[in-house]
């Protein structure tokens, strides 16, 4: 939406507003009917907790800090997985 909401507003304030659906195109399209294709067995499916991270203290160079976050939310995450790749290359080769 191009209209930032800075608080409650009434059922019809929303309704003028102007969204970014696109009407036309989901029209052409019809509605999904792939959902038979999607059947999951949940008797095999297991829940899987992921470890929490540990917090530490690193010293990075100040370009290489920068960047990171320049790049948007979820930095950290995205610094992980870079880690994480370079681990997994390393004990492959």
């Amino acid at each position: 939406m191009s209209e930032k909401i800075s608080g409650p507003c009434t059922l019809e304030e929303l309704r003028q507003m102007k969204g970014r659906t696109d009407w036309d195109r989901l029209a052409r399209e019809g509605d999904f009917e792939g959902e038979d294709d999607f059947e999951v067995d949940w008797s095999t499916a297991r829940l899987v907790i992921p470890e929490p991270k540990k917090a530490v203290s690193l010293r990075i160079d100040p370009d290489v800090l920068d960047f990171f976050p320049s790049q948007g939310k979820g930095y950290q995450t995205r610094m992980n997985a870079v880690l994480r790749a370079y681990m997994e290359a390393k004990k492959a080769g």
